[in-house]
């Protein structure tokens, strides 16, 4: 049996071209999405430009990883197919490659950290994939992908630092080309860099004049610190709920097209970007992952100087854990002001509570959630602690409450 290898950014290929992005589009034909781009007046009005929102959420597998997927998986010699093919990762790239794998009929084997989402788990088994768990995190199943590799032959797939995977991630700025005459700018998310890299590529051959702005999580700052220093540098592990883009050092491949094509590239916070993905889901009815809502984030975070913009925000997936997207509505509601929860000690008596909740209705103000408490060492004997999770219209609505209650004498403490 042949030993697996890495088809990796340097080997039969360097530096792709606008060419190899034309052909993967052709590779790509009805097999994938052309993802729609839709103006956003509500985006616009909070950013104060002409925002764009390019859909890659709604495309196959909810995630932009298929395309890159779909174009190597296409690419490989018979031998390479016979072997078949596998990839290390917890989500989307997981998927994409699965996805493609299953429609090219060839075998794959995905690594996945132990850790994993059930949910990503099971949707990466859902087409047709193996998946092993093996290691903690995506470093020590790379490692992993890479020893199954060898001892069965297969092909492993790099996630971002392949130059085919580049140019099928890069014919998304061909449909941007076709679907918008005039691009000002393009802001998009970065973990390893391989979509940024197609991109880039795509648009600045047609435009050199389109500005490219990668975003990343400030918990991992791998691509701008590279840029920054004039080599590959490797981060330290942070925490951000972009698992997505939660990269420790870019590739060898992206950073190089990074460094002649990227014009700039900004960091986003967690708290911008669950509140964004609160209001992607409420004004625009779309679920957003975290790494995808992270462009979008950092122009509403930070607002646009020039109202005559022509702005693209890639919303790169639509990959969330259930569990997360209901920590994101009620994080989202808190961070927009329009959920307050309380603590208010009551006489431990009849009509105490009624008294207090006839009070907060005569504000209009919503009662979610009622929470009892005797039994706590903070709690005196013969009083009960309430905690009253309460919705609002607004953060004003929410101060006009809290003189209410102060007014009326009612002792309380705001939680959350």
């Amino acid at each position: 049996m042949k030993a697996g290898h890495i088809l990796g950014a340097n080997e039969k290929h360097g530096f792709p071209t606008i060419e190899d992005i034309f052909k993967a589009r052709d590779l790509l034909n009805k097999a994938v999405r052309k993802t729609p781009l839709q103006r956003s007046d509500t985006f616009s009005k909070l950013t104060g430009t002409n925002i764009f929102l390019k859909l890659e959420s709604l495309q196959k597998t909810g995630s932009f990883k298929v395309r890159g997927a779909f174009v190597k998986l296409g690419m490989l010699s018979n031998e390479e197919r016979k072997y078949g093919v596998i990839a290390a990762s917890a989500g989307n790239h997981a998927q994409g490659v699965a996805y493609a794998a299953l429609k090219k009929n060839i075998s794959c084997t995905i690594v996945m950290p132990k850790n994993a989402s059930p949910a990503k788990v099971a949707a990466t088994k859902s087409y047709g994939a193996k998946v092993t768990l093996r290691g903690l995190d995506y470093e020590e199943s790379w490692l992993a992908a890479q020893e199954i590799a060898k001892e069965e032959g297969r092909t492993v797939i790099h996630a971002f630092d392949d130059a085919q995977i580049i140019s099928g991630q890069g014919t998304i700025g061909l449909e941007l080309l076709e679907d918008l005459r005039e691009i000002d700018e393009v802001y998009l998310p970065v973990g390893g860099g391989g979509l940024a890299a197609g991109v880039a590529i795509a648009i600045k051959a047609k435009n050199p004049n389109v500005k490219i702005v990668g975003i990343e999580s400030k918990a991992f700052p791998a691509m701008k610190e590279s840029l920054a220093k004039g080599s590959l540098q490797h981060v330290k592990a942070g925490y951000t709920i972009a698992d997505g883009i939660s990269v420790k050092s870019p590739g060898k491949l992206t950073y190089e097209i990074a460094s002649k094509y990227l014009d700039d590239l900004r960091l986003v916070e967690d708290s911008s970007i669950v509140e964004t993905m609160f209001l992607l889901m409420e004004r625009a009815k779309l679920v957003v992952e975290p790494a995808g809502a992270a462009s979008l984030a950092y122009l509403i975070s930070n607002g646009h100087p020039n109202k005559n913009k022509n702005v693209i925000a890639l919303l790169s997936g639509g990959n969330v854990d259930m569990y997360l997207l209901g920590q994101v509505v009620a994080k989202g509601l808190m961070h927009m002001g329009r959920m307050l929860k309380i603590f208010i000690q009551l006489p431990d008596r009849p009509g105490a509570l009624k008294t207090i909740v006839d009070s907060i209705a005569e504000l209009s103000v919503n009662i979610v959630e009622v929470d009892h408490d005797r039994l706590s060492p903070n709690i005196s004997a013969g009083t009960a602690g309430v905690y009253l999770s309460l919705e609002m219209e607004n953060a004003t609505h929410a101060k006009r409450l809290i003189d209410f209650l102060e007014a009326k004498g009612v002792e309380f403490k705001i939680v959350s």
